[in-house]
């Protein structure tokens, strides 16, 4: 899954796994962009389950992203059964940002309204000046997902971060992740899956 929820085919599986709903058929094709409000980001591993076959008919389709970042970039929110410290975290944030909209169905519902445009599906982007914006931020920048990281913006890729370009000190970000989980990142919610992949802080990759 790219920050933009788009989804790509590629050899990684990343650090984080995701659900929203069934989006294959019988043969395994992709047929919709998701089939449920509820997009959630879970652990790679928990309570040893495993799937003997992926993209089984009928069964929700496997989504997997390179970070929690790229996660929350592309508008999923964490799991309530296998990461529930972090969901737990997180809705006690949200309850202090969000008075009298609690619980999953509140979020998962303005989750999606921040995530795409009404009536067409396309992915809605937002603006907000670029000094304002957390680490573990994605904005588009020169029609590229990058990611903030102090006075970066590290270029994404399916296998990992490219080389950091500077980050404007002014102006306007095209803004990818919804701005409530914006919210949520300016208040230092650290999740306890890894939020951003090594090559963030590595120097990036090199292709």
């Amino acid at each position: 899954m790219t920050p933009l929820g788009d989804l790509i085919v590629s050899g990684g599986r990343g650090l984080v796994y995701g659900n929203r709903g069934c989006l294959h058929d019988k043969s395994g094709a992709i047929r919709r962009r998701y089939a449920t409000k509820r997009w959630i980001a879970c652990r790679l591993q928990f309570r040893d389950r495993r799937r003997t076959r992926l993209m089984a008919p009928g069964r929700y389709t496997e989504l997997f992203f390179l970070d929690e970042a790229t996660a929350l970039a592309a508008g999923h929110r964490p799991c309530a059964e296998c990461r529930r410290a972090d969901y737990s975290r997180l809705t006690e944030i949200w309850s202090e940002l969000h008075p009298g909209r609690l619980g999953a169905d509140a979020i998962d519902d303005q989750l999606h309204t921040e995530r795409l445009v009404a009536n067409s599906g396309d992915r809605r982007l937002h603006e907000l000046p670029y000094a304002s914006l957390p680490d573990g931020t994605f904005v588009l920048h020169g029609g590229v997902p990058c990611l903030v990281l102090a006075e970066g913006l590290l270029p994404w890729s399916a296998g990992g971060y490219r080389k950091p370009q500077r980050r404007p000190a002014h102006g306007l970000a095209t803004l990818i992740t919804p701005p409530s989980l914006v919210a949520i990142l300016q208040l230092d919610w650290a999740p306890l899956v890894p939020l951003l992949h090594p090559s963030a802080t590595s120097g990036g990759t090199s292709h």
